[in-house]
């Protein structure tokens, strides 16, 4: 089910047929759940810099699509690497929103959101991404300086690409990381998406 701005839906249908649908859609989801068929709960949140995505398991988040990233791809990733059965449910994705929310108003620096690791290749790029992870807001490091956290100091290329493949940038702050030197360096969402997450906890030099 794809997500439909509420907008749209009662310009053409009218008010009260869109709440009808509204309705409808919400019992579909419910049954759904219900029926334990929904292995991956999806939803869209609100940022500074424009609309994400970002998806659940039963083992906690899994993804979160910056808004640079199209919905389409995110759901064909989650479809083909976890689970067909992929379904727009807000309400259990409540929580996660909440706290980015709280982020980017600036009344959150850390989360506290259980996450699924499955999209995450095992071996050095997990330990490069556990321990970006552990890195505080309004800190910063080097891609050097993960990799030997990772336990292989010299494999900062392989360090930078594990995270430019984070599946959960922003909860995993691979925003963080920054070249030799101090410069910004490359991020999934945009060198100006980067800029604005480190300004935005008062990292940026």
């Amino acid at each position: 089910m794809s997500a439909v701005d509420s907008r749209t839906i009662k310009r053409v249908l009218g008010t009260g047929v869109a709440e009808r649908a509204a309705v409808a859609a919400t019992r579909v989801v419910d049954r759904a759940e219900r029926e334990g068929l929904v292995d991956v709960a999806y939803a869209t949140y609100d940022s500074p810099l424009g609309p994400g995505a970002i998806a659940a398991t039963e083992r906690g988040l899994v993804t979160v699509g910056l808004p640079n990233r199209a919905l389409d791809e995110i759901l064909e990733q989650l479809a083909g690497a976890i689970s067909p059965r992929v379904l727009e449910a807000p309400a259990r994705l409540d929580v996660a929103r909440r706290e980015l929310d709280e982020y980017f108003a600036g009344r959150r620096r850390e989360f506290d959101l259980e996450l699924d690791w499955r999209l995450i290749t095992p071996g050095f790029y997990t330990r490069v991404l556990k321990a970006t992870s552990r890195l505080p807001f309004g800190a910063t490091s080097t891609y050097a300086k993960i990799a030997s956290e990772a336990g292989n100091p010299r494999a900062y290329r392989a360090a930078g690409s594990a995270l430019g493949h984070n599946p959960l940038p922003l909860v995993i702050p691979c925003h963080r990381i920054l070249r030799a030197g101090g410069d910004v360096g490359n991020y999934a969402g945009g060198r100006s998406m980067k800029e604005f997450l480190l300004r935005h906890e008062n990292a940026l030099g």
